[in-house]
């Protein structure tokens, strides 16, 4: 089984790293670049076998590394460096390292990309107004996350303060009027980093499937006010919808003990946030890989024994011993998110 699986990861912070200063092409051990010790390169990814991606444009507002931030509410700055992003998955699928899953181009002819991507902006900050969306999905963006932990001009992060003056903001009026451009366009909304009123407005103006691209449960986490996780209700209503939710792998988002290094959660503190989810809306085809693998931390963080991407099927092979058929395995390590996508 774990030699024929292939893995689609709905959330990967590639161009980052490389704006960051990674070596992408490099093997992990001397790739160099944020959060050594590295996980994730393309080389790493193909000996992994990720076919599949969800890769990101992130960009931080008041960022401590000027390479990848912008000065918070400068929609300017914040596109340009959005770009810069965009032109590093340009650049790799005419080299042929990469193909877009939807896009305007294709890889080199006699190429064989061991990747697929798909662009899914986290923080919609890079995009300068709804009327540019079109734009952005024409060179390859499939989903949009409105805000990351930091508040956007679109939408409240998950990091937003409910007791403080702006408690109420949800969806700003510019993410009211992108939330229904990316309806008419067939963008799909990432809800992962959302905060709560952020969420409930966006899914009372919206009947689209939408997908938390790497977010856990937050009932499994003991602290119901964090909303950087899905409550019981808000994966109930993903799933309704025929959404996704991906599985992330950082240690402390698995296990709330393991919120501090050295400590790393298990492969069995994942199995819990997976079956959580089944259990929940009944059914084994609602929940994939949205590992955030080296997205701001390092491959120390990781549960224990998943270093690389080789690593993941330590994932399915617990998942195989909770009694999930092989054809479920499957779903989870690719086949629930092509569905999605299809």
């Amino acid at each position: 089984m774990a030699r024929e699986l292939t893995w689609f990861d709905g959330h990967l912070d590639l161009a980052m790293l490389e704006v960051l200063g990674r070596d992408m092409h490099a093997p992990a051990a001397s790739a160099g670049g944020p959060d050594l010790p590295a996980g994730v390169t393309l080389r790493t990814l193909k000996e992994g076998r990720v076919s599949h991606a969800l890769a990101t444009i992130f960009v931080e507002a008041d960022g401590k590394d000027p390479r990848g931030s912008y000065p918070s509410g400068d929609a300017a700055a914040a596109k340009i460096a959005g770009l810069a992003q965009l032109r590093i998955y340009e650049r790799w699928v005419l080299e042929g390292h990469a193909k877009w899953m939807r896009g305007p181009a294709s890889h080199p002819p006699g190429s064989n990309p061991a990747l697929t991507i798909g662009i899914l902006i986290e923080g919609a900050d890079v995009i300068e107004g709804p009327a540019e969306l079109g734009w952005w999905k024409e060179r390859g963006v499939v989903s949009v996350a409105m805000a990351w932990w930091k508040d956007s001009r679109y939408a409240t992060g998950n990091g937003h303060d409910v007791n403080g003056p702006n408690a109420n903001i949800g969806l700003t009026t510019l993410g009211r009027d992108l939330a229904r451009e990316m309806d008419r366009l067939g963008v799909v909304h990432d809800v992962s980093h959302l905060s709560d009123r952020a969420l409930d407005e966006l899914l009372s103006m919206t009947s689209k499937p939408v997908i938390a691209s790497h977010s856990n449960s937050r009932g499994l986490l003991g602290d119901p006010k964090n909303q950087r996780h899905l409550t019981d209700g808000a994966i109930k209503e993903i799933a309704k919808r025929g959404g996704m939710i991906g599985l992330n792998l950082y240690s402390k988002f698995l296990n709330a003990a393991c919120a501090e290094p050295p400590r790393r959660a298990s492969v069995d503190d994942c199995v819990r946030h997976v079956e959580r989810v089944c259990d929940l809306v009944g059914g084994r085809g609602s929940v994939g890989l949205g590992s955030d693998m080296d997205g701001g931390f390092s491959a120390a963080r990781l549960p224990e024994g998943i270093d690389l991407p080789e690593h993941l099927t330590r994932l399915t092979d617990a998942l195989s011993l909770r009694g999930w058929s092989d054809r479920e395995v499957q779903g989870f390590a690719h086949g629930n998110w092509a569905r999605f996508w299809r």
